[in-house]
């Protein structure tokens, strides 16, 4: 039986491999999807202040950390059992939309956008973001980093820091904002409608106005038909900071609704030998294996996800692209993978739109930002939507606040059953008999991949044993002379 490898696999953050087993006519047996980076931050939260956890998740990773900074707030808020003020929650939300949008303007523009502009199959050297700005000039790339930039300086402003943020305390946030500080804010959040409203129409002149790149999304190897997850508010709208996590089957029926102190009897999690990234699955179907369908446990939750759950937009104009959206795709729920990336964009606008909606909302200048804390802290669950899913902090604590235990569901980690499913269906459809295996193929490989945004560096919590190693000793040509491993 003939191996192919993957690894590293490119444009993702954090470290993954994808090994792909032919049979002996040259047709896919298998494809496996491997995490082997262990990350072992529940671990390193033990012992730790409750309160010092919001600080200590952000170097969790360096592309998401503001999502782990308010699922860490909300869960140390839930530990005390207070309730931040109006004002505060408003300005928790107002930084998370701005670490939205600058995470989605890199997804789209420098990990996914190069497989669409400069072309699947083009030569490796040019398919990355300096290909991609040859091909649609520097004023476009110029305006991608400056977006980004002001995106991470209102980070900075709110949060203290764009990546060591120190924003959130147990029942509120550290600082407030001034009516200056507020009227600027309301300017870049202009711009950054108009900007996702520019990179929509990319979107459609690129890969919607071009006939084979819409086969492929509709036609090729590159759909699984899951279950759906994300989080809505009391109107069944998308929302990324707060409200109900929702699933729909397969067929867009609601599967389940649940409060996030509720998310054990909805989600279970398995692990597998062969990585350090755990499976979650629907706890009430049960773990099928890695099958597609209606009666499979296995689920998505990315930005697509997001809209397959929710009855609509909460604003306006990403209303509207969400509606020709599915006019497009045929309707809901969409199961085609490579829409993620359209999705993705949906939720750029609507970001922006709810970045310039709280920065003009009066209350977000108030001065009440924090609750008095009066219980004994407990047990505190908290659930964002990270841009790559919907992600899970649950803390227990002893009597003194001192965490005893930690348990995190990243966005990523419920995509992983997924993720591997992906990658087979795509192999098994590009890679046959008879097919020059080439550079090009393998990286249609790893777009079922990259549409998911994958972290790894979030990811990878699962301990199966020992850790297994395997050392390569090489020569001065880079031939393989010997092989130690420890399994």
């Amino acid at each position: 039986m003939k191996r192919i490898t993957i690894d590293p696999i490119t444009r993702l953050e954090g470290h993954g491999k994808i090994e792909i087993f032919l049979k002996d006519d040259g047709d896919v047996e298998n494809v496996y999807f491997q995490v082997p980076e262990l990350r072992g931050f529940e671990k390193f939260c033990e012992g730790r202040p409750v309160e010092e956890l919001s600080q200590i998740v952000t170097k969790i990773c360096g592309v998401c950390p503001g999502c782990h900074h308010m699922a860490a707030g909300k869960a140390t808020d839930a530990v005390f059992g207070v309730e931040p003020p109006p004002t505060a929650k408003k300005l928790r939300e107002l930084f998370f939309m701005a670490h939205f949008i600058h995470s989605h303007i890199a997804h789209f523009y420098a990990l996914a956008a190069p497989d669409f502009v400069v072309g699947p199959t083009a030569p490796a050297a040019e398919r990355n973001v300096l290909g991609l700005i040859a091909k649609v000039g520097v004023e476009i790339g110029t305006e991608v980093l400056k977006q980004r930039r002001i995106a991470q300086e209102i980070q900075a402003l709110l949060g203290g820091h764009q990546t060591h943020v120190v924003m959130n305390m147990p029942g509120g946030v550290r600082k407030g904002l001034t009516e200056d500080e507020r009227k600027d804010i309301v300017e870049k959040a202009k711009g950054f409608v108009e900007f996702s409203q520019f990179s929509l129409k990319i979107f459609n002149d690129v890969v919607l106005g071009n006939k084979e790149y819409v086969d492929i999304i509709l036609n090729g190897p590159y759909s699984l038909n899951l279950h759906s997850m994300g989080l809505v508010d009391e109107n069944n709208k998308v929302n990324f900071y707060d409200g109900k996590v929702r699933v729909v089957d397969t067929e867009g029926n609601e599967h389940c609704k649940y409060a996030p102190e509720d998310y054990r009897e909805f989600v279970e999690e398995r692990v597998e030998p062969w990585s350090y990234l755990k499976f979650p699955y629907l706890k009430k179907i049960g773990w099928k294996g890695f099958v597609e369908g209606q009666d499979s446990g296995v689920y998505h939750a990315t930005p697509l996800s997001r809209l397959n759950v929710a009855d609509g937009m909460a604003t306006p104009l990403a209303q509207a692209e969400y509606e020709k959206m599915y006019e497009t795709l045929g309707g809901k729920p969409v199961h085609a993978t490579l829409a993620m990336h359209w999705a993705r964009l949906i939720e750029l606008l609507y970001s922006s739109e709810r970045c310039l909606e709280l920065a003009q909302d009066p209350e977000i200048t108030g001065t009440d930002l924090r609750a008095k804390l009066g219980n004994i802290p407990g047990e505190g669950i908290g659930i964002v939507e990270a841009q790559r899913g919907t992600l899970t902090h649950h803390y227990w604590t002893n009597e003194k606040g001192i965490v005893t235990k930690v348990n995190i569901i990243v966005g990523t980690t419920n995509n992983n059953a997924a993720i591997c499913m992906s990658l087979k269906k795509a192999a098994q459809g590009l890679i046959k008999k008879g097919v020059e295996v080439s550079d090009g193929i393998l990286n249609m490989v790893e777009m079922a991949f990259r549409a998911y945004d994958p972290c790894f560096s979030c990811a990878t919590h699962s301990l199966p044993g020992q850790m297994p190693l395997v050392v390569n000793f090489r020569d001065k040509d880079a031939n393989i002379i010997r092989t130690v491993t420890r399994n």
